[in-house]
């Protein structure tokens, strides 16, 4: 794809794209991320798909503030964004996932979703 096709933002430089969904669907996620790159997109996606496994770090101490933490990240990576992208294979959106759709149309950010872009037999 030469570069002058490419999705641009308001501002003439390549569109960052933010991926939202449920972190089940990890392989979706890392499709939709590679298509978006290759047409040209900034792609920000999750950081993390389940907890890494840390030796002597017990997750569970930290999980009311980790929670927090996280979701604070990806309201950021939400406002970074020139569009926001649904990862829903089947439709599927989570409760999380409709607070960020609602977070990202607060902002007037675009929302898109894979699962309108995909045919029923995709």
């Amino acid at each position: 794809m030469e570069d002058q096709q490419a999705p641009r933002s308001a501002e003439g430089e390549a569109k960052v794209v933010t991926l939202c969904g449920s972190t089940r669907f990890e392989a979706e996620f890392a499709e939709v991320n590679q298509r978006l790159t290759l047409e040209g997109c900034v792609v920000i996606s999750l950081g993390m798909f389940r907890l890494p496994d840390l030796p002597d770090y017990d997750w569970t101490a930290d999980s009311s503030d980790l929670k927090g933490r996280l979701g604070g990240v990806h309201r950021q990576k939400i406002r970074m964004a020139d569009e926001v992208y649904i990862v829903d294979p089947g439709g599927y959106v989570g409760e999380s996932t409709r607070r960020e759709i609602a977070y990202a149309k607060s902002l007037g950010k675009p929302v898109r979703y894979l699962s309108r872009e995909r045919g029923p037999h995709d």
